[in-house]
Order: structure tokens, then C-alpha cells, then sequence
């Protein structure tokens, strides 16, 4: 009897994509999904990542996962927190953008789409990440875009400030700045450039690094925080540093006013500018 002929397995092409995602933090327990994929959120706030998710699976009409550059805490926002996704529906990188933004709550937006090779990573194909964290420093408190915004009453020393980050530049042990909760094999990491300004009432710090800590940001400030007050002199965030020891830094500043900038990629990836070195 006459075999049937073996039918050939059907190769499925999967195309991987990188996406700019921009969100207000404020109403999200964070970017990490908290529960399996596919599964209900366990708390009453969502994750980022569980909604963008959603928002691309629809899209995709299909489950998709993304893979983020880098996380951000509870009430922290991002302009260019960048992932990467694999889909086997091929779809323009305009139509992407639009209909997931389209499937998304007014407080979070795709911003570009670009086909990348298969082998980009958005957390691991990064060299730098940068952050910026902005502060009303006067005595009234904020009305107007408090959601990105922390305050302090006391007079800051913006300039006092930025000569003692100095001391924190290049490859260190940075575990002075990360909560005990840090999952971290290490604390080396190298700060590439911390600057502080004031522009009138706001006093801005900005930050980049090959990667960071958890809280590492807001633990840096709050301790930045402490030399602005005039309450440490300039030399003790070196001294800080040198401790290796968390209970010597200052308090975590509130993660109101953090703002994740985004990742920074080699120019071979090909990415928007914003995201390139």
C-alpha cells in the first residue's frame, strides 16, 4: 500500500519589533507584570507591562510579550522606556503605533515602532539607561503638574549639590543607594554623568549609567537632598559612597518626580536618535 507523502511543517516567519512606550506612572503598581502571563492582575492596580501587553496582543490578535529596557517602581513615569516583542502577524510599524495607542488608557501611549534583527534585546542590547528627577523647590506646594513633580519647601543649593555628585562618576559599589530589597548579583555599576541645575523654581537632576539599582535614583537624591538643606557638607556623599553601607545614606526621595528617559543604544541597532549613543 501506497504511503501518503509527509507534509512539509509550515515555517512560521516571526518579525521582532522595538517600541517606544511613554506612560504617567501614577496609576500603576509599577512596570513589572505581576502575575503569569495571560493571567488576571493579583491587585486592584495595573502594571504597565500587562497593559501594553493587552493593548498589542489585540493589535497582534494574538498573545505578545515584551521584554523591557529597564523597570520602574510604583508612581515613577518613562518618556522612552523602549521593549521589543515577537509577532508572527506582520503589521507596518505605523499600524502598530496607532493601534495599540488606540487599545490604550489616556495615561499611556506607544510613540515609534521599528523592526529590529533578531538578536536585539531592549534590556540587554543597552549601554546606558538615563533618568531625570525634577523638584519644586519653594514653599507652596504644587497645583499644576504635581504628577511629575516632587517638592521641597527648603531652600535647595542646586549648585552645592552638583559638586558633591561628582564624587559619584565612573564603575563604584553603589550599594550605599540600593534598598535591601535589591535583587542585584552586585552593586558595581558606572555612573557616566550626574548633573544639577535650577531653572527658577525647579531644581532638575539627571542621571546616566550602563544600569542601576533598585532605587538606586531616588536613593542618590535623597541624599542629594540632604546636601542642598545644608544638613551634610559636599564630602559626605563620597564618605556615603565609600561605606558601602545603606543606613549611611539618606532617606529614598518619593518617586513622584522620577522619570525614565530611556535606554541608549548602540548606532548599529539603527534606533531613533533619542535612543542612541
Amino acid at each position: 500500500m501506497t504511503q501518503p507523502p509527509a507534509i512539509a511543517p509550515v515555517e512560521v516567519s516571526v518579525q521582532r519589533y522595538a517600541l517606544a512606550v511613554e506612560y504617567d506612572g501614577g496609576a500603576f503598581s509599577g512596570w513589572q507584570r505581576l502575575s503569569p502571563h495571560g493571567e488576571p492582575e493579583p491587585t486592584a492596580r495595573p502594571t504597565v507591562q500587562a497593559t501594553v501587553e493587552s493593548a498589542l496582543s489585540f493589535v497582534a490578535g494574538g498573545p505578545i510579550h515584551v521584554v523591557c529596557a529597564g523597570r520602574t517602581d510604583a508612581g515613577v513615569h518613562a518618556t522612552g522606556q523602549v521593549v521589543h516583542f515577537d509577532s508572527p502577524v506582520l503589521r507596518d510599524p505605523r499600524s502598530w503605533v496607532l493601534g495599540t495607542t488606540s487599545r490604550l488608557p489616556p495615561d499611556v501611549c506607544a510613540r515609534w515602532c521599528v523592526e529590529v534583527a533578531a538578536d536585539f534585546d531592549a534590556r540587554f542590547s543597552a549601554r546606558a539607561r538615563r533618568y531625570r528627577y525634577r523638584i519644586l523647590n519653594r514653599p507652596i506646594r504644587p497645583a499644576l503638574h504635581r504628577q511629575a513633580l516632587s517638592w521641597e519647601r527648603r531652600p535647595l543649593d542646586a549648585a552645592a549639590m552638583h559638586r558633591a555628585a561628582q564624587s559619584l562618576l565612573g564603575e563604584r559599589d553603589f550599594n550605599s543607594f540600593r534598598t535591601v530589597h535589591c535583587q542585584a548579583a552586585h552593586a558595581r555599576r558606572e555612573l557616566q554623568e550626574i548633573h544639577v541645575r535650577r531653572d527658577g523654581d525647579i531644581v532638575e537632576v539627571e542621571v546616566q549609567a550602563n544600569a542601576f539599582l533598585h532605587h538606586m535614583v531616588r536613593n542618590i537624591v535623597g541624599s542629594l537632598l540632604m546636601v542642598g538643606r545644608g544638613e551634610r557638607p559636599e564630602g559626605w556623599i563620597a564618605d556615603v559612597l565609600a561605606g558601602r553601607d545603606r543606613a549611611l545614606a539618606g532617606p529614598t526621595a518619593p518617586p513622584t518626580g522620577l522619570v525614565f528617559l530611556g535606554p541608549r543604544y548602540p548606532a548599529s541597532w539603527n534606533l531613533p536618535l533619542e535612543v542612541t549613543l
